[in-house]
């Protein structure tokens, strides 16, 4: 997998490596790309972190209800399981209102199979993950410092 395209994280814990599956979510993994090219993601908060559940990040404004300025995305559910180390994106109850949010997950949760859309899996940092100020929001949240694309 010495090829497989990443996107790396660099929070306030640490490091998380993310590797990107366009062949499961071509549209999502382009937009995480490219909002990670822009600078977008960086020093954005993980504002809603449920501890046994998920981390979620991706919104500049910290409340859950903000986004980029690009137009929100189809969606592109799939097969891929919601377990331990996903990545997938947030959304409102519209299928089709994906943006830049998204979340990481602490450990199963296949009730989201097939109504998110899984773009990634974590592939170094879950330790990292794991230790992410819980609450909705945290009292005091982790941030990512820096999100750059590379490769694993």
């Amino acid at each position: 997998m010495a090829d497989t395209e990443t996107i790396i994280l660099e929070t306030t814990k640490g490091r998380v490596v993310i590797g990107l599956r366009p062949d499961l979510a071509p549209n999502h993994v382009e937009r995480l790309k490219t909002l990670a090219g822009q600078g977008f993601y960086d020093g954005v908060p993980f504002h809603r972190v449920i501890d046994g559940f998920m981390a979620q990040t991706g919104d500049p404004t910290g409340t859950g209800s903000g986004g980029s300025d690009l137009p929100d995305l189809k969606a592109e559910f799939n097969d891929e399981p919601h377990v331990r180390g996903t990545c997938s994106m947030a959304r409102t109850n519209f299928p089709h209102s994906a943006n830049s949010q998204f979340f990481l997950c602490f450990g199963d949760a296949r009730f989201l199979d097939k109504q998110y859309t899984v773009w990634g899996k974590v592939i170094e940092g879950m330790d990292v993950v794991d230790t992410l100020n819980k609450g909705e929001p945290p009292r005091s949240p982790d941030k990512i410092v820096k999100a750059t694309v590379g490769a694993a």
